[in-house]
């Protein structure tokens, strides 16, 4: 009587698993489609909104003459140097990376090179606009603007080596991902470390003391009340915060799970790093609409003097 109820609580056993088995495939593939759709998204509305700025800075490339606006036309190249490469990543997502090793790595440096572009492109705005309107200092010439343009790219490409080196392509459960893989506890720590501490809390903390100084000056100056350019120095630091901290908050919870070997919050972390990621790309989408058409003032002049959007 005992084997028989042994026997039939095994055959229950295996029929319920049986039949959670496609549920835990359909919750695998959901985590999946989630970011290949916001990525797909993002390259719908973000490369046509990005080119659209790229035309028009390059069109009226002789009244662009500013620190500022430059730094607009390198952020949406950066920008659309990220979205060029999500369909493959999308593609990836909902089906296998098929494309081989040496395509990883390009596409993992193009695209880092886009987001360390962005970021620094970013930053360098909040410097620039802080200096202008806080210290009122004088615009530089084209050699110092160009100066500065190659430093960004500079550093981008040299910010982007890491990602390459560790990129990969990795088996898992009969797919082929293209994913980021390190030897060591120490190597990904270091990485993950390095991405936070350069990728947001430093041009975020930039940023912030720029824009809090800028506000400062804005209220106290008559000149530069202009509620627009308020509204539109608070999005830039507002949207870059809400969309980039679920990522690193990602990175810092892995840090403390390696460093707490908690397997547990580790794979918690690995199911949502693909959607928080996916977010970031909507920053990408944002830009134009933040740094250009936000601006009625991007090129007008007023009275015979060229004027800044900000």
């Amino acid at each position: 009587m005992e084997q028989l109820n042994f026997t039939a609580v095994t055959t229950n056993f295996s029929n319920i698993s049986s039949t959670l088995a496609p549920l835990q495939v359909i919750s695998g593939s959901s985590k999946r489609l989630v970011p290949g759709i916001v990525l797909s998204l993002c390259f719908v509305l973000g490369v046509p909104g990005n080119l659209a700025v790229i035309v028009f800075l390059w069109r009226n490339s002789q009244q662009l003459s500013s620190l500022s606006r430059s730094l607009m036309l390198n952020l949406a190249v950066s920008d659309l140097m990220c979205l060029i490469t999500l369909p493959l990543w999308s593609y990836a997502l909902l089906n296998t990376w098929i494309f081989g090793s040496v395509t990883c790595k390009v596409l993992t440096y193009v695209l880092y090179c886009g987001i360390y572009g962005s970021l620094l492109s970013v930053t360098t705005l909040s410097i620039q606009r802080y200096l202008q309107v806080v210290w009122l200092q004088n615009r530089l010439n084209q050699v110092g603007q160009r100066g500065i343009l190659v430093l960004l790219w500079i550093m981008e490409m040299i910010l982007a080596i890491p990602a390459v080196i560790f990129r990969q392509l990795v088996k898992n459960d009969g797919w082929t991902y293209c994913q980021t893989e390190f030897s060591s506890d120490a190597q990904e720590l270091a990485f993950l470390l390095t991405e936070v501490l350069l990728g947001f809390i430093f041009p975020f903390s930039i940023m912030a003391f720029a824009y809090i100084r800028l506000h400062y000056k804005v209220n106290q100056t008559e000149f530069f009340n202009n509620p627009r350019m308020t509204r539109l120095v608070t999005s830039i630091t507002v949207i870059f915060f809400v969309l980039w901290i679920p990522y690193h908050i990602v990175n810092v919870t892995n840090v403390a799970a390696i460093l707490l070997r908690n397997q547990v919050l580790l794979k918690s972390v690995m199911g949502i790093r693909k959607t928080v990621g996916a977010l970031t790309f909507v920053n990408s989408c944002l830009d134009p609409l933040l740094y250009a058409f936000a601006s009625k003032n991007i090129c007008t002049r007023e009275g015979g003097r060229e004027r800044d959007p900000v």
